[in-house]
This record gives C-alpha cells, structure tokens and sequence, in this order.
C-alpha cells in the first residue's frame, strides 16, 4: 500500500555504458540502491535498470510519479560530441569502429532521452506530463558527487579516475558543505583506467571486468617492465599528470585496445583468453601496478599541496584498486581517505541523485549519518532484505530439508561448522550496493585452513586458483592481524598481515616463483594472506552489520581467530546473488557444505541433487 509522501525524493539512474544501477534519496538520505544485474543475473546489465528501479520504489513506499525528479548519472550528447571529435582527428583511421559504433550511437544512445522517458512512462504507466522533472549531470560530476556527500567530511579533496566520462579521464575537486568546485581535469584518450585495462586485455582477462584479476595477479610477478611503460607508454609528470603515447593503443579507432607496437614492445601477441599464464603476463601485472600506484600517489600529494585539504574522497573505477588505496592511506599526506564502496559506474546513480538534491534544490548536506562508519552508505547494506517467513515458503515450494534457529544457537552451531573447515554460503539482512560482499551476500570459510583457498577457488567458485580471498576481521581487533591503522569496512583497502602472523618460506619454497608460489605457506591465516603478505580487508561493525560481526565474535570464542574469509556469494560469470532462490540455486550446484539464510540453516548432505544441478556444476568446470 503506497502511504503518504511528504519529503523530497529524488531516484538516481545510471544505464546503457555498464553496470546500471538506480538509487532513490529521501530527503537527501540513501532510503535504497541496487545495480540492475542482481535482478537481471547477468553479470554488469548496461540495460535501463528497470528492476532495481522497482525495488527502489517499493522499498521507498512511493509511486515514480510521486518522485520529486529523476537524475541521469551522465550527459550523452557530450559523450557523442567526443566520439565524432575522436573518430574525426583519426580519420581515415578507424572506420571499420566507427561503422560498428553509430548505429548504436544514432539509434539508442544519441535519443536518450527519449529512450530513458519511454522506460519511464512504461513503468510508471503514466504519459510524460505525469513524469518528474527529468536531469542529466556530468559522469565525473557524478563520481565526485558518490564519493563527498556521503562521506564522513564536512570538507574534503576529491579524486576521480576511471576509463573516461564525457571527456574527463580524472578529475579533482573540492568539496565543502553542499558544493562541489571542479579544480582541474585530465581528458580523452589520456586515461589512467584505459591505461589499466589496456593491459587487462593484453594478458587475456575482459575488460571492464577483469582489471581486478590483474591486480590479483600482480603480486606473482617480477615488475621489469615499469621503465618500459614510463619511457615508451605514458609521459608521467612529478605533479602526478601524465599523457599516453597513442602510437601504442587502439582503443580510439579500433576494436581491441591495442596494438601491434604494443605487442612488439612487450615480445609477442596478447595472451589467448583462457590460455596458461606465463611469467610474461605476471610480470605485465606486476609492471602496471606499481606504475599506477605512482601515478596515483603523484596525484594524491599534488592535490594535497593545492588544496590544503585534510581528507580525501575517492571514486571511479580506479578507486578501486585496492593496493594503490592502500598505499595513498599508508603514504599520502592526507589524514583521513574515504572510498565510495560503488565507485564505478553504479555508484554514479548514488551521485547523480545526491546532486539533485543539493544544486537542483539547493538542500543543505543531510545525507550524513553518525553509524559505525561515519558515512552515510549504512555499511552499504542498501538492497533486498527477505524475511525468515518468506525463505521458509520458498525452501517448502522447493522440498528441501532445513531447520530454524535462534541467533545464539544459530552462531554458535555455523562458527562450530565454520572452525570444523566447512563451507558456509551467509545470506542475511539487506544486500550489499557496489563489486563486494560484506557478510549479507557472501561465502565463508575458516581462513587458517590450508586448503580453503583453493577448495573455494576451484570447487565453490570455480575460477582461476591465483586469485586471493578477502579476510572479515571484527574491527575492533584488526589491528591485531593487520598494519590496518583506520576501519575499512568496504573491503577497499590492501593491508600488509602483521609480522607475528607471517610464516617465512622453508627454504625450498623460497626459489619458486610465479604461480608455484601458491603452495608455500605465508602466515598463520594461509586463506587470507596473499603471497606478498598482504590482505584485502573488511573490517566489520557491530553498528552496521551486527549478525554478522556475532558470527565471527562467536567463531573467536570458539578458535581464538577474530577472521573468516568472505569472498562474494556467486560464481564465476554470474552477479552476487540477491533473492533466497538465487542463494539456494548457487548452493545446490556448487561444493558448499552448508546455506545460512537468516535464522533458516541447510546442510548439503541432507538436499536432493537433481540432474540440473550436476550438469550446471559441468558447464563451469567446462569454463
């Protein structure tokens, strides 16, 4: 039933680029937000967020035609003007690009407007006179937007990188109150994110998906490239500015991302998708890396000197890099460092309504909460929640086998599982907005277990067996298993394991190099603790997440360890899952032993298999 509507709601959209996502502001506070992909289940939906729009407006109690304006994260036209600008400097280079791109151009993207208000009347079921006020912002607008509002900081600078917005590639700003002042910008096609994910393509991962695999893979490898990326691909400044040589790329006028010069440079074609990794590719990682994480750093301390600001607030999908944050909180001159945890293309709706609220009605900044983070993202817990009734009528529908237990039997009985080294799939309270899992969509596991990283990886997961897992560490303990100095409860910070936990190399294991370094030990937390002993922590709160947070304060009691790994519940190619029906489908075709949906607990051994579920189980061990 829709009740009566007496504050300010505004809906944020970002579509049709990657990862859509809606977001609807009451009075300036985050009332939802979700990405179109949860509901659509396929992995980064560019399509108009229809789903996650309905959710959004459900959870709010309020009809779109009640909303008060609705604002487009990014303003096509000017994206268009940039293509024609790029196509034209290049000519005749890059036709075949250009054939493939206008019709796409001139049929969708170019009509957005049009197309965006047609979605709109449909869902709505209302002609466009009942439709609110519509507003485009600009792409880094909006980013900047997703990372100072929210944020914990009345003041603050604001750095912005991704592939490229309009024209912007990275932007700075300066937020204080309600306002954001543009200082300066870097344009198309100097980017550091293409930069990254020219390299992604390179060595066989997607891009657009695969830039965090890279960074996964980094750590493997030797970086003997880096004066080759300084001298030859990009002209990097002392101030942190920089311009790419673009006789080596082939994003501009092609169809790949780069070159034969490029690949003559780095001895030979790019890596076949799904091919071996060789040292090539794991040095390539390793190269890229550190040659961003300077760039990033230049640009951190320059935008330190200029603006005299104490904090920082990052966005855009470089942000999230999690070792180049880590080391702009460890080495920057900033204070204090924030991270929108949906600092790609989703978070630009978060951004988008935020501006709404703050220049197109001029509200002052309501949108911070005093919560156990000091933002105003709730722990980023912004999605779907269902209730334990609900989970019960669809595991009854489904004839499967479960039992109902109270919160202190429930944590005692899954940390006893959890420290016995079983598999558990954790699916409570609201899902999770942006790339992570933080403890409501997630699988975990006992991170002092040698084995777990890789029965996760290739038995629950079913992806490549490099690839680390994340510790959740109650925060008030972290800084007792990492040099972690401030909470970081998005998962978007790299952290070095404390000297007391690591376990150095027998000396046999010390020559291995490359992948064979999976097989040494390197702490007492081997699950969680990368092979240059670092970690990508969660920090969790009893404030924002506090089933959770028992959880693990009851495997502590029980194991004397305040860590579980989590890694996001889904698998390869697939989104995170949202409903009880997604949770219970990952569950049944995958090894895990044992689902948790909210009060509501299944073992594996107890289920039915069916033949789907085998010959799902087929099609990623196929992959």
């Amino acid at each position: 039933m829709t009740r009566t509507i007496s504050k300010t709601n505004i809906l944020g959209i970002s579509a049709y680029y990657h990862d859509s996502a809606a977001v609807l502001l009451g009075d300036g506070k985050i009332v939802a937000a979700a990405q179109e992909e949860r509901f659509s289940r396929k992995k980064h939906d560019a399509q108009f967020p229809a789903q996650a729009l309905d959710y959004c407006l459900a959870e709010g109690q309020i009809e779109l035609t009640q909303l008060d304006a609705i604002v487009f994260y990014d303003k096509p036209l000017i994206k268009f003007e940039r293509l024609l600008e790029t196509y034209l400097s290049y000519a005749p280079r890059g036709f075949r690009s250009f054939l493939a791109a206008m019709p796409v151009w001139l049929k969708e993207k170019l009509l957005l407007k049009d197309t965006l208000l047609k979605e709109l009347m449909r869902i709505g079921k209302c002609n466009k006179a009942s439709l609110p006020k519509l507003l485009f912002s600009e792409h880094h607008k909006s980013h900047a937007a997703s990372a100072f509002f929210p944020s914990p900081f009345d003041r603050a600078a604001v750095m912005c990188l991704d592939g490229v917005g309009e024209w912007a590639t990275t932007s700075v700003w300066k937020g204080e109150g309600n306002h954001l002042e543009a200082l300066w910008q870097i344009d198309f096609p100097h980017s550091l994110g293409l930069l990254y994910s020219a390299f992604t393509y390179f060595t066989g991962f997607k891009v657009n998906s695969g830039e965090y695999k890279l960074m996964g893979l980094a750590p493997y490898g030797t970086p003997r490239y880096v004066d080759t990326i300084l001298d030859e691909l990009i002209d990097l400044k002392p101030d942190g500015t920089f311009r790419l040589n673009m006789r080596y790329f082939n994003y501009c006028t092609g169809l790949t991302m780069t070159n034969r010069r490029f690949a003559d440079l780095f001895g030979g074609p790019p890596r076949e998708p799904e091919s071996p990794l060789t040292q090539r590719e794991m040095d390539m990682a390793a190269s890229i890396q550190c040659v961003t994480e300077e760039v990033v750093l230049r640009l951190a301390k320059t935008l330190h000197l200029e603006t005299g600001e104490q904090n920082l607030c990052l966005a855009g999908g470089v942000a999230l890099n999690c070792v180049a944050n880590g080391r702009i909180e460890r080495e920057s001159p900033f204070e204090n460092v924030w991270i929108q945890p949906a600092a790609g293309d989703a978070g630009g709706a978060l951004g988008a309504a935020l501006l709404g609220w703050h220049e197109y009605f001029e509200a002052p900044s309501a949108t911070r909460d005093a919560d156990g983070n000091g933002d105003a993202m709730s722990g980023a817990f912004l999605g779907p929640k269902y209730e334990n009734e609900a989970i019960r009528s669809f595991l009854d529908d489904e004839k499967a086998e479960y039992r109902t237990l109270e919160d202190p039997e429930l944590f005692d009985r899954v940390a006893g599982l959890l420290a016995d080294e079983k598999v558990v799939g954790w699916f409570q309270g609201r899902m999770e907005f942006g790339p992570r899992a933080l403890g409501a969509r997630s699988i975990i596991g006992d991170p002092r277990s040698p084995a777990m990283q890789s029965v996760m990886n290739l038995k629950i997961k079913y992806r490549e067996s490099f690839r680390p897992f994340a510790p959740s560490v109650l925060n008030e303990k972290r800084e007792e298993y990492f040099a972690q100095a401030s909470p970081s409860p998005y998962m978007l910070i790299v952290a070095p394991v404390q000297e007391h936990l690591r376990v150095q190399p027998v000396p046999d294991d010390g020559e291995r190099c490359g992948l064979d370094r999976l097989k040494s030990t390197r702490s007492r937390l081997p699950a969680i603790t990368h092979v240059d002993y670092s970690a990508r922590v969660q920090t969790v709160h009893q404030e924002t997440n506090p089933r959770y947070h028992a959880l693990i304060d009851r495997f502590e009691q029980k194991t004397g360890c305040a860590v579980l790994v989590n890694t996001s519940f889904n698998v390869r190619g697939e989104p995170i899952v949202c409903t009880p029906r997604d949770a219970y489908r990952c569950f049944m075709r995958t090894e895990m032993d044992y689902l948790v949906m909210e009060n509501i607990l299944l073992s594996k051994s107890e289920q039915t298999q069916t033949e789907s579920d085998n010959s799902w189980k087929m099609e990623f061990e196929l992959d």
